[in-house]
C-alpha cells in the first residue's frame, strides 16, 4: 500500500515538493540502515554516498573537518527512502570554478536530496539516487547512482556512478548519451550568482566517473571503511590543499547509540575527523513519559452518593477547580443537567490535549455525585470552545484495566464540535498570570559573523477580563549579546521589511516585543475568528484578523488573514516609522497522512510583492515537527537579492520529549539561508490553526492511547 503524497507547486519550489512527492511505504520493509554518514552529511562512508538510509525519522546532525573545509550539516531521514541534508560548510582557499582564481574565505549553504528506489534482496543490491547542491551556489554540486549490498552481516560493498563533483576524477563519456543524446554530454557552468538556486538543466550531465568503497564492522563500536573518490576536488587541490590519490580510509568508533566519532586519512595527504549525533523524535529518552500517576477511577457503590447536590453552586465549582488544578487542568465553566455533567477546561500541563481529558474524566468520578451517570467535557482555546468529549461514566468505571481499554472507550466515546462556552465559574474572569523567563534570539549564516545571538529575561504579561479577550505583551530586557554589532548594511531595493533587522538590534537594550490584545470567537459551526491589534510583533504593528474553517474530522482545513500594519521605530518601544501597508493570505492546510501535512499561502507579503508560500512537513503525535518551506513571489531573484528566493526550514522540538514531565512548552526555529525583504510575512502570536487543531477529533484520535495516563 503506497500514497503520493504530490502537490502542484511553482517551479522553484518543485524540488522541496519532492520531499513528499514520492511514493512511501506505509508498510513495515525489513532493509538495511546505513552505518554512518559521509563528510558531506549524507548517509555514506567518507567522502561516497551508499544506497542504504539511515532510520526512517532519524535526525543526524555533524560537523566534518579537514585541512581548509569544515561542513556542518543536519540530515533528516524525511521516510524510509527519502532524506534530504541541509550543510552549512567555511571554506578556505577555494575556487569558485576549476581553474579559477582562489576566493576569499566563504561561507557556503547547499541542500541535498537522496532516494533510494529498490530495497536490498537476496541477490540484488539496495539502490539509490541522490543530488548534492540541490539549492546553494553550486560548488558542491554534483549528482549520484548508487549500488550498495550486505555481503556478510559485517561487511559491505558499495559502487557507484557520478557527475558533477563526482564525476570529476577519471570520468568518461556521459553513458546517458546514449539514451538522451549528445546534450548530456557537456556539463554547464553552474550559474551560482546569488545563489539559493535551481540548476536542473546541468544535473546528470558531463563527464561521469565510477566510484565505490567497502566497509567493515569490526567490532560493535569499531568500523573501518576504505573508498576510492571520483571526486577531484579541482576547486581546492593546489590550494586549500594536495589532493594525490583517489584513495580514502578511515575508522569509525560508535561511542554510544547516538554519537559517533571518525578518524579518516584523506585522498594521501590530509587527516580528517568527524562528530556524528543522531536523535529519532519517535524515541523519546524517557520512553512513554515521567508522569506522576493518574488517580484511580472511584467506581460508584449502591446507595452512596445519591443525595442531592448543587452541581452548579460555589461550593461544588471550588472543589472541582482545586481537584482539576491537582492535575495539571484549569476549570473554566460548569454546568450541570440532570445526569449529566459538563465542564470546559484548559489543558495547563499535558503536551496531548487527550490525556488532559482522560486526567478531568479521573476526577469527575471522584467528586462527582452517584447519579450522575454522563460527563462532558469541553476543550477551549483562548476562551473559545472548541471541541466536546461525551463519555459514560459506567464506561469509565468496567474498563480501567481492561487490556484494551483505550479502542474499547473510543468507539463509546462522542467527539463533536462544540459552538458554545459554558457558564464561567464564580471566580475564574477577570484573571492576571505575569511572570519572568529567560530568552535568547540567534542569529544565522550572516556572511561577515554566521553566529550571533542576544540573551536576557523576559517579563510576560497576561490579562482575562472575559471569555475570549486577552491582553498580553512581553518586555525584554538584555544582558548580554552581540546582535548589535551587525554593520551589514541592507542593499535591497525593496521596501526593507527584514533586511534592517540589525537596526532593530542596535535600537536598545530594553525592548517590547509584543503588546497586544485579542479577542477570539466563534462565528458559526466549525469556524472560529481572531481579531488582534497592538504591536504585532518586532518590526510592526497594527491590526490583524483571521477566520479559519476546520471541521472535527476533516484532513483539510481553509483559512483566510488579513492584516493592516505600521514599522515600528528600531528601538522596539512605542513609536512608529512611515512606512505602512496591507498584507495577507488565504490559506489551505491539509493533513496528508502518515504523519505529512502540507500548507499553502497565497496572498500578498510584508514588502507589497505577491506569491505563495508552500510548506510541507513531518510531524509526530508527540508534538515533533520537521519541515520545509519555499516562497516564491512576483520579485525577479535579482531584486530579492542574495539567495534568490526565501525558504528554510522548520523544527519544533516539545520541551516533555526532553525532560520527560509533561509540559506543553515546545521549543519552535526557523533555519533560514539567508532572510531578505521578498517573501516576508507578518509573525503574528495566536493563529488559529495551530491553536484549534490540537484539540479536535483528528488530533485526539491519534493520541487517544494516553487518555489513560
Amino acid at each position: 500500500m503506497s500514497n503520493r503524497l504530490c502537490r502542484q507547486g511553482f517551479a522553484k519550489t518543485s524540488v522541496f515538493a519532492m520531499i513528499v512527492c514520492v511514493p512511501i511505504s506505509l508498510a513495515a520493509q525489513e532493509r538495511s540502515i546505513a552505518w554512518g554518514y559521509n563528510s558531506f552529511g549524507v548517509p555514506g562512508m567518507i567522502d561516497m554516498p551508499t544506497a542504504f538510509g539511515r532510520e526512517d525519522a532519524e535526525l543526524g546532525f555533524t560537523t566534518s573537518h579537514f585541512k581548509n573545509q569544515t561542513r556542518n550539516t543536519m540530515t533528516f531521514q524525511i521516510s524510509e527512502r527519502l532524506s534530504a541534508s541541509f550543510r552549512y560548510a567555511i571554506l578556505f582557499d577555494i575556487r569558485r570554478d576549476p581553474g579559477s582564481a582562489v576566493l576569499p574565505d566563504r561561507y557556503d549553504r547547499s541542500f541535498s536530496l537522496q532516494y533510494r528506489f529498490a530495497d536490498e534482496g537476496r541477490y540484488r543490491p539496495a539502490m539509490a539516487f541522490g543530488i548534492n547542491d540541490i539549492v546553494g551556489t553550486g560548488i558542491y554540486g554534483g549528482e549520484y547512482v548508487v549500488a550498495s549490498k550486505t555481503l556478510t552481516p559485517r561487511l559491505r560493498a558499495t559502487a557507484g556512478l557520478g557527475w558533477g563533483r563526482l564525476g570529476s576524477y577519471n570520468g568518461f563519456s556521459n553513458p546517458l548519451g546514449a539514451v538522451f543524446g549528445d546534450g548530456v554530454k557537456s556539463r554547464p557552468l553552474a550559474e551560482g550568482g546569488l545563489g539559493g538556486s535551481f540548476d536542473p538543466d546541468i544535473w546528470f550531465r558531463g563527464d561521469a566517473a565510477f566510484f565505490g568503497g567497502v566497509e567493515w564492522q569490526a567490532t560493535d563500536r569499531v568500523r573501518l571503511t576504505a573508498e576510492y573518490s571520483s571526486d577531484d576536488y579541482a576547486r581546492e587541490d593546489g590550494s586549500a590543499f594536495d589532493r594525490k590519490s583517489p584513495f580514502n580510509f578511515g575508522v569509525s568508533y560508535q561511542y554510544n547509540d547516538r554519537t559517533t566519532l571518525d578518524l579518516r586519512y584523506l585522498y594521501g595527504s590530509e587527516i580528517g575527523v568527524q562528530l556524528s549525533y543522531a536523535l529519532n523524535p519517535k524515541k523519546p529518552r524517557f520512553g512513554s513519559g515521567l508522569d506522576s500517576a493518574p488517580p484511580p477511577i472511584l467506581p460508584r457503590v449502591a446507595g452512596r452518593g445519591q443525595e442531592p447536590v448543587d452541581l452548579s453552586g460555589p461550593g461544588f465549582a471550588r472543589t472541582a477547580r482545586q481537584a482539576l488544578a491537582r492535575e495539571g487542568v484549569a476549570l473554566d465553566g460548569l454546568q450541570a443537567d440532570g445526569k449529566t455533567l459538563r465542564i470546559q477546561i484548559r489543558n495547563d500541563r499535558y503536551a496531548t490535549s487527550v490525556q488532559a481529558v482522560g486526567r478531568a474524566a479521573r476526577v469527575l468520578t471522584r467528586i462527582a455525585p452517584a447519579y450522575v451517570d454522563n460527563f462532558e467535557i469541553r476543550l477551549a482555546a483562548e476562551g473559545a470552545p472548541v471541541t466536546s468529549v461525551l463519555l459514560r461514566r459506567s464506561d469509565l468505571e468496567r474498563l480501567e484495566f481492561h487490556p484494551v481499554a483505550p479502542d474499547l472507550l473510543r468507539v463509546k466515546t462522542r467527539i463533536v464540535d462544540a459552538a458554545e462556552s459554558l457558564p464561567a465559574i464564580n471566580g475564574r474572569y477577570p484573571a492576571l498570570t505575569y511572570g519572568f523567563e529567560p530568552y535568547i534570539t540567534p542569529s544565522l549564516f550572516d556572511p561577515d559573523e554566521p553566529v550571533r545571538m542576544d540573551f536576557g529575561v523576559a517579563l510576560t504579561g497576561r490579562f482575562e477580563p472575559a471569555p475570549g479577550l486577552v491582553f498580553s505583551g512581553r518586555v525584554h530586557q538584555k544582558i548580554a549579546g552581540n546582535l548589535d554589532k551587525g554593520t551589514r548594511e541592507s542593499t535591497s531595493v525593496l521596501e526593507r521589511v527584514r533586511s534592517e533587522s540589525y537596526l532593530y538590534y542596535k535600537g536598545g537594550d530594553t525592548t517590547i516585543p509584543e503588546l497586544t490584545g485579542a479577542y477570539y470567537f466563534r462565528p458559526g459551526g466549525d469556524l472560529f475568528g481572531r481579531v488582534t491589534a497592538g504591536y504585532l510583533e518586532s518590526m510592526f504593528g497594527g491590526v490583524s484578523s483571521e477566520l479559519l474553517w476546520k471541521p472535527q474530522n476533516s484532513r483539510l482545513a481553509l483559512g483566510a488573514e488579513v492584516n493592516y500594519v505600521k514599522q515600528r521605530d528600531f528601538d522596539q518601544l512605542f513609536g512608529f516609522r512611515d512606512y505602512e501597508t496591507f498584507t495577507g493570505h488565504v490559506s489551505a492546510y491539509y493533513e496528508i497522512g502518515g504523519g505529512y501535512f502540507g500548507q499553502l499561502d497565497v496572498g500578498q507579503y510584508l514588502a507589497g510583492d505577491v506569491g505563495a508560500t508552500l510548506t510541507l512537513a513531518r510531524e509526530f503525535d508527540n508534538g515533533w515537527r520537521v519541515g520545509a518551506f519555499a516562497t516564491v513571489t512576483d520579485v525577479s531573484a535579482a531584486d530579492f537579492g542574495e539567495g534568490s528566493f526565501d525558504k528554510g526550514i522548520q523544527l519544533t522540538v516539545p520541551l516533555d520529549w526532553i525532560t520527560g514531565r509533561p509540559n506543553k512548552s515546545k521549543l519552535n526555529t526557523v533555519i533560514r539561508p539567508v532572510q531578505r525583504d521578498g517573501g516576508a510575512r507578518l509573525k503574528v502570536s495566536g493563529r488559529l490553526y495551530d491553536r484549534v487543531r490540537g484539540l479536535q477529533a483528528t488530533d485526539i484520535d491519534a493520541t487517544w492511547g494516553r487518555f489513560w495516563r
